[in-house]
């Protein structure tokens, strides 16, 4: 629960945080230009709608530089096109530090490795700053299907090749490359039917129509307890903080993995000071018990690198997604 002092105001597509603490001891040594940044509201640019997935680790990220620091924010909500609308209008922002966007796996990997002509290019456009935090998929299926185990799944699915239908949130989202490596890595022929929303996606998966799906950990697991979903496995690289006892897919599946993640970008001719500046404070505040205890409460986990080791984790995303889509065979819109 968001603590009362923080006053939010709503306007069009934009939250103006209202954020007023000091930390003095947090400021690094640097150039006095450097101390003084910033000196009015940053905007954070969140290339998806109030109450997407971005939403949460963008408040728990801000609020931290807050309570740390004493800097202030504008939460910008930019959606549409995957992402596409939002990313391109942080490309274009002012490099001065007061504009950064809070990318994420589907339009800074995935689009930017298969989409033709996409108006921004997130490695000549963009300087990392520092991963914030990456959430697992977890794999359900419908009661119906009679799986328990991924190795189970596979089994029927060579049985019954191209009788098995999984769910997603659109052709390309991060749902559905996750299912698209699955099948490759697996050899298994399983049908893709892409829905407008995770709700949409969600019913279909708790009405029978499709019989799994590669959801958010907080999202399946209300449905899961309550039995109207079975939970197959989680696609991170270890077990997952919300289902320890649940394996991952790699356990049966060497070299699944596949995870949403959320790092901050900036304009690329944003000054190196200024890039410093906003890692380490960054890197400080993720490693605060009290963020690292919010984001676990919602499936996530609290990672942060160095902008170097964000710019080699974003080439490899690009690299691995695109082999994925193009094998996959699916028409880019």
């Amino acid at each position: 629960m968001w603590n009362k002092k923080y006053r939010y105001t709503m306007a069009a597509s934009s939250v103006v945080a209202a954020l007023t603490v000091n930390f003095a001891a947090a400021q690094p040594a640097s150039t006095s230009a450097v101390q003084a940044y910033p000196t009015k509201p940053i905007r954070l640019i969140l290339p998806a709608g109030p109450g997407g997935g971005s939403d949460v680790p963008a408040r728990i990220l801000t609020q931290a530089l807050t309570d740390g620091l004493g800097w202030r924010f504008v939460i910008d909500n930019r959606p549409g096109a995957s992402g596409r609308i939002g990313t391109e209008f942080a490309a274009k922002a002012p490099a001065d530090g007061y504009a950064l966007l809070l990318g994420s796996a589907t339009p800074n990997a995935v689009l930017q490795s298969v989409v033709p002509n996409l108006p921004y290019d997130t490695l000549r456009d963009f300087a990392p700053v520092s991963l914030v935090a990456t959430s697992d998929f977890t794999l359900v299926a419908h009661p119906s299907l009679p799986v328990k185990t991924v190795q189970d799944l596979i089994t029927l699915a060579k049985n019954k090749p191209g009788q098995i239908f999984f769910a997603s949130v659109g052709n390309i989202s991060g749902a559905h490359v996750t299912g698209e490596l699955l099948k490759q890595l697996a050899k298994i022929n399983l049908v893709h039917v892409p829905y407008k929303s995770p709700g949409a996606a969600m019913v279909a998966i708790l009405s029978g129509e499709v019989s799994l799906y590669f959801g958010s950990g907080p999202s399946v697991m209300p449905h899961a307890k309550t039995g109207k979903l079975r939970l197959i496995a989680t696609a991170g690289k270890k077990r997952s903080r919300m289902f320890p006892d649940l394996p991952t897919v790699g356990d049966t599946v060497p070299g699944h993995e596949a995870a949403l993640w959320y790092g901050v970008l900036a304009p690329i001719a944003t000054p190196k000071d200024i890039i410093t500046r906003l890692n380490t404070a960054i890197v400080t505040a993720g490693k605060t018990q009290k963020v690292i205890d919010q984001l676990a409460a919602v499936a996530m986990e609290s990672v942060n690198n160095s902008p170097e080791e964000f710019t080699t984790f974003i080439k490899a995303e690009i690299a691995k997604w695109g082999k994925v889509v193009k094998a996959s065979g699916t028409p880019i819109e």
